[in-house]
């Protein structure tokens, strides 16, 4: 019971700790969370019993733990006002504008289909410009604040 635990535990704390750097609409979700700590746990374990090797239960948890989460609204806006707006403010400024920005871009994804592969593929320019002129026009009205 300690080692499931444990197991249990740690999934939980990797969950957890991608929730609250890219994901933070779901950091407070703990049924969501416990969930899928559970459900990664009881596969690294059952994949264990059945004589996988430590790196292929590694991934079938991690498969599991990180379903439906490998592409963050909060990333791709980072990641814009980084690129295009680092100029205009300090690098310890990026993450907070980062989160203002958040529920200004919001409105902006639901034109599209988000999927973990998503950032790979051809739509992901147009989200990137459409967040960009999202961003450059909350600015021109209402300054860095």
């Amino acid at each position: 019971m300690d080692i499931q635990q444990k197991d249990l535990s740690y999934f939980r704390l990797r969950l957890q700790e991608l929730l609250y750097t890219s994901f933070p609409e779901k950091a407070h979700d703990h049924k969501f969370i416990e969930q899928r700590s559970s459900w990664a746990a009881n596969a690294y374990e059952g994949a264990f019993r059945s004589g996988n090797p430590i790196d292929q239960c590694d991934e079938i948890a991690n498969y599991i733990l990180f379903e439906g989460l490998r592409f963050s609204k909060l990333d791709t806006i980072f990641q814009v006002v980084c690129n295009e707006f680092d100029t205009i403010m300090a690098d310890e400024e990026l993450r907070p504008f980062t989160l203002k920005m958040f529920p200004v871009c919001e409105p902006v994804f639901s034109g599209y289909e988000l999927t973990d592969g998503f950032a790979n593929g051809p739509e992901f320019d147009l989200l990137y410009t459409e967040i960009t002129g999202t961003i450059a026009i909350w600015i021109e009205e209402n300054g860095l604040q």
